[in-house]
């Protein structure tokens, strides 16, 4: 198989994949960099009051609740699924997917290639939320995080992007339609992060085992390194997620 698609779908993009790359490791080297602020202010809260809200004052904690554990992930998802989007649903819309097409080759290949794309560009953001996390590491005072603490959870970024793009791509497969990707995706991400967080307070565990964002963080990378089953039930999902949408894909016509 020609990776022709592939090649010329990330030199078309490349100046929106540097942004969101760059953009997502400056955001979590900004938040990130607070830690030694934000430590001092939580000692001085009444210790019951800590307590009661579960708040750690360790750099491990601290990202876990904050960093990695509310921004970042949330831009993974909106870049994936802003991505997955862009890669089938709405070159349909525009009428860009039928010239692809119009050329040898099949439907399939063109998903998979893009999907490609896309995964290069979750693991571009990976690996620069992880450099820019090790630029910080030592006068942020967040050296009771290893590297490999720091990759191990960046690589989880990167595989809960994949994740949405391939639900993205899988929807905007099944349908065509650029904003019910865009709603549905969202609406998925936004339902399942809730479940997430709230479903210890629901007295509902069993919740978080239906959200991603429990196999991305759930198991503390930050503190426990690589979560491999963790990282394996994400990679099979988005693969669930992007084989049911390619199959419909396959299927329909064109812009019906």
């Amino acid at each position: 198989m020609s990776s022709a698609i592939l090649v010329k779908y990330l030199s078309d993009g490349r100046r929106s994949l540097t942004g969101w790359a760059v953009g997502i490791a400056v955001v979590g080297m900004v938040y990130a960099s607070t830690y030694p602020s934000q430590r001092e202010n939580t000692a001085n809260l009444p210790e019951a009051l800590r307590e009661g809200l579960s708040i750690d004052q360790t750099a491990a904690g601290y990202l876990h609740a904050s960093v990695f554990g509310i921004m970042l992930p949330l831009l993974a998802m909106i870049y994936g699924v802003t991505a997955g989007t862009r890669a089938v649903a709405a070159e349909e819309e525009s009428g860009q997917l039928d010239l692809v097409l119009a050329h040898p080759v099949t439907r399939t290949q063109l998903a998979l290639e893009r999907f490609g794309a896309l995964i290069a560009g979750a693991f571009a953001i990976g690996v620069l939320v992880w450099l820019g996390m090790l630029a910080i590491r030592n006068g942020s005072e967040l050296t009771s995080v290893t590297p490999v603490e720091f990759l191990a959870q960046s690589l989880n970024l990167a595989l809960l992007a994949v994740l949405f793009g391939a639900l993205a791509i899988g929807i905007g497969g099944a349908v065509g339609r650029r904003a019910v990707v865009l709603v549905t995706s969202t609406v998925i991400g936004v339902v399942t992060y809730t479940l997430d967080t709230f479903a210890a307070q629901l007295n509902a565990d069993w919740l978080a085992y239906l959200s991603p964002f429990h196999y991305y963080i759930g198991g503390e990378p930050l503190r426990n390194g690589f979560q491999w089953m963790d990282a394996l039930v994400l990679v099979v999902a988005a693969a669930l997620f992007f084989g049911l949408g390619v199959r419909r894909f396959n299927q329909r016509d064109i812009n019906s």
